[in-house]
């Protein structure tokens, strides 16, 4: 059975073709999460993005922050390299998984986007807690991602809605047998369960910023 990473690599090259029509949420869910860097220490000179893909979510920090030092993190080489060609020489780029150490700090933001919840749970916190440990002090996690509903008959809901939308947006019965294909892969978890991990871990500030169906903004900030 392929892992993830080499899901992901197989469609490293449609991958950014089809965000529009599978995050229906699109516009909002990352003007949010570019918005929600103003809360890390100005100026920010350094971001790590963790599961960066194809580096969409980096392309809209760098236009935000020209001056920031990127480095994007992700354990598919084909995603690494669609990343690379997008942005170049304006980030610097390391293959790994969500398991290994992430990159000496201190940062002043740490971000990612529909990534973490390709982890266990178990993971997924223990990854919270470097990321807290890896920020500068006041600095920002900001996690544009997907959630579980709180009960079943909601994650349903949520469900239902998503392959409703994606339809209605012009997904093809072929993309979507894809997509699923690689929603294989996830492991999401509520959002108060990421909330409660977050605040266990010591973030000083949490909050949702922006949440549809399951699909949230969360931000965390250190204190200091």
């Amino acid at each position: 059975m392929p892992t993830a990473p080499k899901a992901f690599d197989a469609h490293a090259g449609d991958y950014d073709a089809l965000r529009r029509r599978l995050v229906p949420v699109f516009d909002a869910f990352y003007e949010t999460a570019i918005e929600a860097l103003s809360l890390a220490p100005q100026p920010v000179r350094r971001v790590l993005d963790v599961g960066a893909g194809t580096g969409l979510l980096s392309e809209l920090v760098h236009r935000a922050l020209p001056d920031a030092e990127l480095t994007l993190l992700d354990g598919s080489p084909a995603m690494l390299a669609a990343a690379r060609a997008r942005l170049a020489e304006s980030a610097s780029y390391r293959e790994q998984d969500f398991a290994d150490e992430l990159p000496a700090g201190p940062w002043d933001a740490i971000v990612s986007a529909l990534a973490i919840h390709h982890a266990a749970d178990a993971t997924k916190r223990a990854l919270f807690a470097q990321i807290h440990d890896r920020l500068a002090p006041g600095g920002v996690f900001v996690n544009a991602e997907q959630v579980a509903g709180p009960s079943a008959c909601l994650d349903t809901l949520y469900a239902d809605w998503h392959r409703a939308r994606c339809a209605a947006l012009g997904t093809t019965t072929e993309e979507w047998a894809a997509a699923e294909q690689r929603m294989g892969f996830d492991q999401l978890a509520t959002l108060d369960d990421q909330l409660g991990w977050l605040r266990e871990v010591g973030f000083a500030r949490v909050d949702c910023l922006f949440k549809h169906y399951g699909f949230a903004v969360v931000v965390a900030c250190r204190g200091g």
